[in-house]
């Protein structure tokens, strides 16, 4: 048996599947990917909001939740990061005068803008 055939009369295309053919054609788009921040919400969810994990869940809106929560945070990220260094003065002339203290000032304002993230779209 062949594995694509195209009925002529319809136009559709069939993808033999086990025994029986089915129509051929794009399966589920592709799940967004949710990532690190996306991960964190599918756990805060799950362990301290059940009833909107299971909410999400059931209605098919879960992934596309998680997926924005991801892009969110990476979004806040970036722009919280900046806005950070701004303020701090943590510039690149630093950054080549003293390295080490561009990386620790750096390092510092990824934390507290991890803590912010978490606080304000993962643990809400």
């Amino acid at each position: 048996m062949e594995k694509y055939i195209t009925d002529e009369q319809n136009g559709l295309e069939y993808e033999l599947v086990g025994d029986y053919y089915i129509v051929a054609g794009e399966d589920e788009p592709p799940a967004r990917p949710i990532g690190v921040w996306g991960a964190r919400r599918r756990d805060y969810l799950k362990q301290h909001r059940q009833g909107l994990y299971y909410e999400l869940l059931f209605s098919g809106k879960l992934n596309d939740h998680l997926a924005d929560i991801e892009e969110q945070a990476q979004d806040m990220m970036c722009n919280l990061t900046e806005q950070m260094k701004h303020a701090e003065g943590v510039t690149e002339d630093l950054k080549r005068s003293d390295q080490m203290s561009w990386v620790g000032a750096v390092n510092s304002i990824q934390a507290r803008v991890r803590e912010i993230i978490q606080h304000e779209l993962i643990d809400v």
